[in-house]
């Protein structure tokens, strides 16, 4: 009975690991499902089939199939080939620090060129529409807007150019 009980103990430290590490995860616009997979493809040391990874976290498939594309889309985990296995294998990258932040500024960046683009669309259909007053109030918080998104675009073009990534 020992081993049965050591087994759960360990069962639970290791779904305590995934929970809390994947919390952090979250921190960088991974869904829950995503993050919890992402954990368990760590922690498991070993590429998984998308079988394997719905029944280490009791999702369906197509959950799996789903957050193991966006994974891959954010290069946080790759296929591998492994001799045998008919079905895909992935496993988690290992270089955890330089992915997630690499992923999280590029998506940062991607954000703040939309924004500015949209504002600048915004600010360039401006009509006559509105009185002197309005619209000059408004042209100079649609700046202080475009202003800010460039600040920050500043300092994530830095931390991307920096030997941070």
């Amino acid at each position: 009975m020992t081993n049965e009980n050591e087994r759960l103990e360990l069962e639970k430290i290791n779904n305590q690991i995934i929970s809390e590490f994947s919390k952090t995860l979250e921190m960088f616009s991974l869904n829950k499902t995503e993050a919890q997979l992402f954990v368990t493809l760590y922690l498991n040391g070993a590429p998984m089939t998308l079988n394997e990874m719905r029944d280490a976290l009791g999702k369906s498939k197509t959950a799996m199939s789903y957050s193991i594309r966006r994974l891959l889309e954010f290069n946080l985990v790759e296929r591998v080939f492994q001799k045998g296995v008919r079905q895909d294998l992935y496993e988690a990258r290992q270089d955890l620090y330089k992915k997630f932040m690499k992923t999280y500024v590029n998506r940062w960046l991607d954000s703040l060129n939309l924004q500015i683009d949209n504002l600048a669309d915004i600010q360039d259909t401006m009509g006559g529409n509105c009185p002197n007053d309005e619209k000059k109030l408004l042209e100079h918080k649609i700046e202080e807007a475009i202003s800010f998104h460039r600040s920050l675009e500043t300092v994530f073009s830095k931390i991307k150019k920096n030997d941070f990534l």
